[in-house]
C-alpha cells in the first residue's frame, strides 16, 4: 500500500467517522475532508472546487429549483386530490397517498414531494383515527422509493451517472434507472403501505400543536368554470370535509348570508366564506375551482383621504349580530345578519393619488405571505383592513382572518380587528414588514402556506415538462435542459427571483461539490481498487453475484448513517474497482449503489424525509427498524435477480 493510499482511505474513514458521530454538518466535514486531500497533495489546488461545476452539481441545484416551483404554485394540489379519493379505508388511502408520493418524487424532489403531502397525511391519520406515523413513515418511504426511478428523482442517481460518464461510458439516460426502479419502489410501495404500517409504533404527535393559530376564515370567489359552479352549498361541503373546512357565510348579489340554505346552488360570481386550517387553504381553493376574493384587482373606485373606519361603529356581538351602525365606508351600505341585508362587494381599496407608497416599486417587489399576530397595544384593534386603506396605503391584501374560538359575520375587509387575530396577509416583503412595525404587529416563522395560482402552475408544468424531455430524449444533457428550465421559471416569474437561490438546498450542494474530487482522488491513487480487491478476496472470493450483493448491503448500510449523497460518492469508485477486479461490466455494480443509497430506512437520519417525520409522528431512534427492516430485505430480494437480468454482469 503506498503512502496516497493509506491517506486517502484514512481521510475516507474519518469522512465516515464524522458522517456517522453528526456533530458537523455534513458540508462542514466534506469541505475538511477536500482541504485534507489538497493538503496532502492528492487533489491539486487548481482543482480542488472544480466539483461545483460538474454537472451532478449543476442537476441537484436546479432541480430543487424546479420542484420547489412545482409546489408553491399548486401545480400537483389538482393532481393529490384526484388520486387520494376521499371515501377510501385507511389501508387504500395510505396505499394511494404513498403511491402518489412515490410517483412525484421520480420527477421532483423527494423532500419537496414529502414536504407538499404531510398536511395531506396529517389530515388522513385523524379522519381514520390513526396515530399520523401510521401515515407519515409509509409516505416517507414511499418517496424516498420513488425516487430511485429516474435520473432526476434523487441526488444518488445523478452522482452514479456522473461516476460512468467519468469512466468514459457515457451517462445514464433518464429511464435507465426506471426496469429495476419501478420493481423495487412498487413492491417496497406496497409493502409499506398495504401491509407495514401496522408496524408503526402507536405515537402521540409531538409539537403539532406548538404552531396552532387555529382555522382562518377567507372569502373566495366562483369561477364561471370552477368545479364549485352548479353545486349546492351541501355539495361543496361534502367535498370540502376532506379537509375539515367547511362553507359558513355567502354574498351573492350584494347580498351576505351568514348561515345559507345547504340547497342554495353556488353561482359563478358568488362568494363563500370559508373555514379553514392555514396549511389546507391551498388545497380548498384548489379542489372546488375558487379565486381568494382579495386577489382580485380592486375596484377603481377611489377612496376618499378622510372616509371615516368602518371598524369604529361596526361592532360584532357575542351571539354573531351587529348593531346595525352605518359603513362608512360606502355611504351607509350595511353588512348583513341572517335575513340577508346588503352589503358592499368591494370596499374601494384602489391607490389614490395619494398613495405615498409607490405603486411602481411594489409592483417590482416580491411578493409573499406572512401571518401578522395582533398585539394587545396595535393600532389596528377595532379597525377594518377598509379602514386602515391595506390595499392602498400599503399595497398589502388582506387573505383570511384566524380568530380563536369565534366566527365573524362581517366580510373580511370590513371587520373589526381583535387581539389575538391572525392575520394572513399578502404582499411585499419590505411593504408587510413596514406595516407590522407600524402598526404593532407579530410576524410569526414562515410555513407551507401558498396559494395556488393556475396560470404559473400550467407554466411550472410545462417547464418542468420541457425539461424532462430535453434531457429524457437526449436534446440536451440533463445540467443543460434543469438550468433552461429554471430560467424560464424566472422569466415567467414562476419563482421570485430572490426566491430561487433560497429554494437550492446548499448544504447538498457543497456536500456534493467538495466530495467528487476526493471520490476522484480515492480512484487516481488506486485506492479504490486496492479497497475493492480486499473486499473481494475475503467475502466474494471472485464471485461476481457475491460481490453485487455485497456492494448493494454495504451501500445500504452506510446510506442508513450517512447522507445519501455522500455514500453514493464514497461507493461509487468501489464499485467500480469491483467491476474491474471481476472482469466484469460495471453497470450493475453502479446500480446497486444507487438502489442502496435510496433505501436508507432504519435510522431518522439516513434521510432528510425521514428527519421531517420524526416530531410530527412523534418518533424514537428506534422506531423506524421495524418497518426498514423488513423494507430493505425486500429491495435486496427484488433488486438483485432484476439486476443480473437488466444490467448483466
Amino acid at each position: 500500500m503506498t503512502t496516497d493510499q493509506t491517506v486517502i482511505l484514512a481521510v475516507l474513514a474519518g469522512t465516515i467517522l464524522l458522517f456517522l458521530w453528526g456533530r458537523w454538518r455534513h458540508d462542514m466535514v466534506a469541505v475538511a475532508s477536500l482541504l485534507v486531500c489538497v493538503l496532502a497533495g492528492l487533489v491539486p489546488a487548481s482543482e480542488a472546487f472544480s466539483g461545483f461545476g460538474h454537472p451532478a452539481v449543476i442537476t441537484v441545484a436546479c432541480v430543487l429549483v424546479l420542484s420547489w416551483g412545482l409546489q408553491t404554485t399548486g401545480a400537483v394540489d389538482a393532481l393529490v386530490q384526484r388520486a387520494v379519493p376521499a371515501n377510501l379505508g385507511p389501508t387504500l388511502t395510505i396505499v394511494a397517498l404513498t403511491a402518489l408520493g412515490a410517483a412525484l418524487s421520480a420527477f421532483m424532489n423527494n423532500v419537496g414531494a414529502m414536504a407538499l403531502l404531510m398536511p395531506v397525511a396529517i389530515q388522513i391519520a385523524g379522519k381514520h383515527d390513526l396515530t399520523p406515523g401510521k401515515v407519515l413513515m409509509p409516505l416517507s418511504f414511499g418517496t424516498i422509493l420513488g425516487g430511485m426511478t429516474t435520473l432526476i428523482g434523487t441526488p444518488p442517481n445523478l452522482i452514479v451517472s456522473a461516476f460512468r460518464e467519468d469512466t468514459g461510458m457515457g451517462s445514464f439516460g433518464m429511464f435507465d434507472f426506471t426496469p429495476v426502479g419501478v420493481a423495487v419502489a412498487g413492491a417496497g410501495v406496497l409493502f409499506v403501505a398495504a401491509l407495514g404500517w401496522r408496524l408503526v409504533p402507536t405515537r402521540e404527535q409531538k409539537g403539532a400543536a406548538s404552531f396552532d393559530t387555529g382555522t382562518y376564515l377567507t372569502e373566495a370567489r366562483v369561477t364561471e368554470n370552477g368545479k364549485a359552479a352548479g353545486k349546492t352549498v351541501r355539495e361543496a361541503e361534502q367535498i370540502l370535509e376532506e379537509f375539515d373546512a367547511q362553507i359558513v357565510g355567502l354574498v351573492r348579489n350584494e347580498f351576505r348570508l351568514s348561515a345559507p340554505s345547504p340547497w342554495r346552488r353556488l353561482a359563478p360570481g358568488d362568494i363563500v366564506v370559508i373555514e379553514a386550517e392555514p396549511e389546507t387553504l391551498a388545497s380548498v381553493l384548489s379542489t372546488l375551482g375558487l379565486r381568494l376574493e382579495e386577489a382580485v384587482p380592486p375596484s377603481p373606485i377611489r377612496e376618499e383621504e378622510g372616509q371615516r373606519d368602518p371598524g369604529e361603529n361596526d361592532r360584532d356581538t357575542s351571539d354573531g349580530t351587529q348593531d346595525g351602525t352605518q359603513d362608512g365606508t360606502h355611504g351607509g351600505s350595511q353588512d348583513s345578519t341572517q335575513d340577508g341585508t346588503r352589503v358592499p362587494t368591494q370596499d374601494a381599496e384602489a391607490p389614490t393619488s395619494g398613495d405615498t407608497g409607490g405603486s411602481k416599486e411594489r409592483g417590482r417587489e416580491e411578493v409573499v405571505l406572512q401571518e401578522l399576530v395582533i398585539m394587545p397595544t396595535s393600532g389596528l384593534i377595532g379597525r377594518s383592513a377598509a379602514g386602515v386603506r391595506i390595499r392602498s396605503r400599503y399595497g398589502l391584501n388582506l387573505l383570511a382572518i384566524s380568530r380563536q374560538g369565534r366566527r365573524t359575520i362581517r366580510r373580511l375587509r370590513s371587520t373589526s380587528i381583535r387581539p389575538g387575530d391572525v392575520l394572513l396577509m399578502q404582499g411585499g416583503v419590505e411593504a408587510i414588514a413596514g406595516f407590522a412595525v407600524e402598526f404593532g404587529c407579530v410576524p410569526l416563522a414562515v410555513r407551507g402556506i401558498h396559494i395556488p395560482d393556475t396560470r404559473k402552475a400550467i407554466a411550472a408544468t410545462v417547464v418542468m415538462a420541457g425539461a424532462i424531455a430535453g434531457a429524457a430524449f437526449g436534446l440536451l444533457p440533463a445540467a443543460v435542459s434543469f438550468a433552461a428550465g429554471v430560467l424560464m421559471f424566472m422569466v415567467l416569474r414562476v419563482v421570485p427571483l430572490r426566491k430561487v437561490y433560497e429554494a437550492v438546498d446548499w448544504p447538498v450542494i457543497v456536500l456534493l461539490a467538495a466530495l467528487i474530487p476526493v471520490a476522484t482522488a480515492t480512484a487516481t491513487t488506486g485506492a479504490a481498487d486496492l479497497l475493492a480487491r480486499s473486499l473481494l478476496d475475503t467475502i466474494a472470493q471472485g464471485q461476481p453475484v457475491i460481490a453485487l450483493v455485497l456492494i448493494l448491503v454495504v451501500t445500504m448500510t452506510l446510506s442508513d448513517f450517512m447522507n445519501n449523497a455522500a455514500t453514493a460518492a464514497v461507493m461509487c469508485p468501489i464499485a467500480i474497482g469491483a467491476a474491474a477486479q471481476l472482469g466484469t461490466a460495471a453497470d450493475p455494480f453502479l446500480m446497486a449503489v444507487a438502489i442502496g443509497a435510496s433505501c436508507a430506512f432504519l435510522t431518522p437520519i439516513g434521510h432528510q424525509n425521514n428527519t421531517l417525520i420524526l416530531g410530527p409522528g412523534g418518533f424514537r431512534f428506534g422506531d423506524y427498524w421495524r418497518l426498514g427492516l423488513p423494507t430493505e430485505i425486500i429491495a435486496v430480494a427484488v433488486s438483485v435477480p432484476l439486476l443480473l437480468v437488466v444490467w448483466p454482469l
